[in-house]
């Protein structure tokens, strides 16, 4: 879910054949894990495909994803199948390194259009959607009752958001836990009515983003949000389930992670607050990459088409909660998962995070100024996340 380090990237593909056998080959994939549920999930489907098919695997879970992708690259000894993240597809592609094979699936034309866009370069349709999510506001429910709130409370503004916050935030528990990244505070910009643009325009440094910094910084002031560290814990996740955060802000991948590690954790999502820009949350999808002329790339397709079925995206959504990329599938996963409503009706004004080549560097760099500098002066922040990322753009514009 968070991004890493970029590694520059060896100026050569790996070499092979075509790639046109389908049985009897060795496949490494490596995935970047929410957590044991999914690890298993996949693990439990790539073996399947495999008995089926002749094949052998090994699923790797990341310590660091895009660490560990940049260094099988560089190496020349890329994963025959791996998460492609997000912020990093076009980067590659734009490189050379990943097979543009999407358009030869079978079922290349079920994907949400929305999706196929994101993973399309020079009107190439690369890599397939593995599956999508939203982000949501996860609400404690014990916590709730125990700070005297009903439905009625249910925060559908910033102001609503402040007010639960602080009525939930006692000794041990901080009403709001989120990520200290672009990913989650990102969120927050668009709902002010800004976002940081795309490669032909760049709006980082915008009045409406401030606004955005400057309200998460009044809330970290009242003492009713707090980030994973402050409350010793490595991901949001784990401060929700540890009931060191009443709210947090995640995917449905926090179904699997709380079923798999706090299963007594009980708890709802539902659609993040508007704010003054009215609603916005963000859609995140990572494809299924393959490596450019990967002597293992028919085997691969045929394991993308497996992973990629509405049955195996389905068996996916219920192990640890992600949304299926095609249209039929995700229409199935609503009617399927009622109790994940909130995430699929984000759907209809989720906006993409930016993705263009070389923003992933910026996100980064801006990540890690919130870590050091923090909200307190926004404009400390977000000048230098505009020029790195007018920087990247112009770059990417030739």
């Amino acid at each position: 879910m968070a991004t890493g380090l970029v590694i520059t990237l060896a100026a050569c593909s790996p070499g092979g054949n075509d790639g046109g056998e389908t049985s009897g080959q060795d496949l490494s994939i490596l995935i970047g894990s929410s957590g044991q549920a999914e690890t298993d999930a996949v693990t439990q489907a790539a073996e399947a495909w495999a008995e089926e098919t002749g094949n052998t695997v090994e699923v790797i879970a990341a310590n660091d994803l895009v660490q560990q992708l940049g260094q099988g690259f560089s190496g020349n000894n890329p994963p025959d199948l791996f998460y492609m993240p997000w912020d990093q597809f076009q980067t590659y592609a734009g490189q050379g390194f990943l097979e543009p094979y999407a358009d030869d699936l079978a079922n290349a034309d079920e994907f949400l259009p929305a999706l196929r866009e994101q993973f399309t370069y020079d009107d190439q349709f690369y890599c397939a959607p593995k599956d999508f999510s939203t982000l949501a506001l996860q609400i404690d429910t014990a916590a709730w009752e125990a700070a005297g709130l009903t439905d009625a409370d249910v925060p559908t503004d910033w102001d609503g958001l402040a007010q639960v916050a602080a009525q939930l935030t006692t000794d041990d528990t901080t009403g709001l836990v989120l990520g200290r990244e672009y990913a989650r505070i990102g969120v927050f910009m668009g709902q002010a009515g800004g976002g940081v643009g795309d490669a032909d325009e760049v709006t980082a440094d915008s009045p409406e983003n401030a606004e955005a910094l400057e309200y998460l910084q009044g809330l970290v002031e009242a003492g009713n949000l707090a980030y994973p560290q402050d409350v010793e814990a490595g991901w949001a996740g784990e401060a929700f389930g540890l009931g060191r955060g009443a709210m947090t802000i995640e995917g449905p991948w926090i179904n699997g992670a709380m079923a798999n590690d706090y299963p007594d954790r009980e708890f709802i999502s539902v659609e993040l607050p508007e704010g003054p820009g009215g609603p916005s949350t963000f859609a995140f999808s990572n494809c299924w990459g393959i490596p450019a002329e990967s002597d293992t790339r028919d085997a691969a397709i045929d394991l993308v088409e497996y992973f990629t079925s509405d049955e195996q995206q389905l068996a996916f959504a219920e192990a640890f909660g992600v949304i299926p990329s095609t249209e039929s599938g995700s229409s199935a996963y609503a009617e399927q998962f009622p109790e994940n409503a909130a995430f699929v009706a984000g759907v209809e004004y989720a906006q993409s995070p930016v993705a263009f080549a070389g923003a992933a560097t910026a996100v980064t760099e801006f990540n890690a100024s919130l870590e050091t500098q923090g909200l307190a002066d926004p404009a400390a922040v977000l000048g230098p996340f505009q020029e790195n990322l007018q920087a990247a753009a112009d770059k990417a514009n030739g």
